[in-house]
């Protein structure tokens, strides 16, 4: 079998380092806020290239927290991607905002941003671009658009950590950015873990309040608003100061398998992804191809020991929860892409035997209509 993932081979690597941060944390009898978590905070936003990172919960709540900081609300809408993980649009929802959904570029498969000017109103308290798949939106254009009309951005970054646009990385474009350190994810933690990273010491000031009840930076008995528990505990921060000086390599491994994908897979009748263009670097957070009659195809891979997967069967408006809301066809691209998305298995450490073994069984599935018919 070849996961779609393969965890326990990173770790094997770095266990030992892993092992000494448990018993540093374990040790010291903090386990919530202190130096670990203060000493991570300074080295992300550091490798982001901004002035200040908010470690919180996990990546829903820091682009809740994220939201909530520039504004999001009751009476206010935030513009997002027709196409992403439905906890873009749970984010939106959870700050009071109603979610505004415009369709995707087909290359990038992120926000398109011809798109994106008509969905702007007065209403309008933030934008939403997605870095999908580990592929960086289209920022520079974004951000024009945005600037424009005087509304901030807040990406969601969960998928790209490291990825560039003319030498600057996801998360330094807008206002903010919001990460997931979810463990699957390219700098995971081990359990659930986010940040929020910002130039706006303001914005972080809030961000840090909301993640703690509310509280006046300088006395947790005084609650200057309404906030929650949506702290990063000392251990995950810990972990991810181990993983975190590995994450450029493991990138490294992450397009070199995505080069070897796209030499395997020459010819065959799928839709590859969109290669880098000028000034862009992916971190091919997943290797995601579109076949026709995809379930078919999935289940023959994985009847051939294939850990694929679908990453995601549905655009976010057609989802149960906006039942009435949408109507198909209204994003055609983010429908036809739900429909047709393969993810493959893509991560450090996968060899190149591996890849050709997947290319195999996924010209076969393409080839043999008899496979998991």
């Amino acid at each position: 079998m070849i996961a779609l993932f393969d965890l326990a081979r990173q770790h094997a690597a770095i266990a030992a380092e892993l092992q000494a941060a448990l018993a540093r944390v374990a040790g010291s009898g903090g386990f919530t806020f202190g130096e670990e978590l203060e000493a991570f905070e300074a080295e992300y936003a550091r490798y982001c290239g901004v002035r200040h990172c908010a470690g919180v919960a996990n990546g829903t709540d820091a682009l809740t927290l994220a939201l909530l900081a520039v504004g999001a609300g009751p009476g206010t809408e935030v513009v997002t991607a027709a196409h992403t993980f439905f906890a873009t649009a749970e984010a939106i929802v959870a700050t009071g905002a109603r979610p505004v959904f415009v369709d995707i570029d087909p290359r990038t498969r992120c926000l398109s941003p011809p798109a994106l000017a008509s969905a702007l109103s007065d209403r309008t308290a933030a934008v939403v671009p997605v870095h999908l798949y580990g592929h960086p939106a289209a920022m520079p254009e974004i951000m024009s658009v945005c600037d424009a009309a005087g509304v901030p951005v807040v990406e969601d970054a969960a998928q790209a950590h490291g990825a560039t646009i003319d030498g600057r990385r996801v998360g330094s474009w807008g206002r903010a950015a919001a990460f997931s350190f979810y463990p699957t994810k390219n700098l995971g933690a081990l359990g659930d873990a986010g940040a929020v990273v910002s130039d706006d010491e303001e914005l972080i000031a809030t961000v840090r309040s909301l993640r703690h009840h509310g509280c006046a930076p300088d006395d947790p008995n005084r609650h200057l608003r309404f906030g929650g528990t949506a702290r990063l505990d000392s251990l995950q921060a810990a972990f991810l100061r181990v993983k975190l000086p590995r994450l450029e390599g493991w990138n490294e491994e992450r397009r070199e398998a995505a080069d070897r994908y796209r030499d395997a897979l020459a010819g065959l009748e799928l839709t590859l992804p969109g290669g880098d263009d000028p000034g862009t670097r992916q971190v091919h957070h997943l290797f995601v191809v579109e076949v026709d009659d995809r379930d078919r195809v999935l289940a023959a891979l994985r009847a051939q020991g294939i850990g694929a997967a679908v990453h995601y069967p549905c655009a976010v408006p057609l989802q149960p929860a906006f039942a009435g809301r949408f109507a198909a066809g209204e994003f055609p691209v983010s429908e036809a892409l739900a429909a047709r998305a393969l993810s493959l298995p893509a991560f450090p450490g996968i060899t190149g035997q591996e890849i050709d073994r997947v290319a195999g069984a996924l010209e076969n599935a393409l080839t043999r209509a008899d496979l998991a018919a």
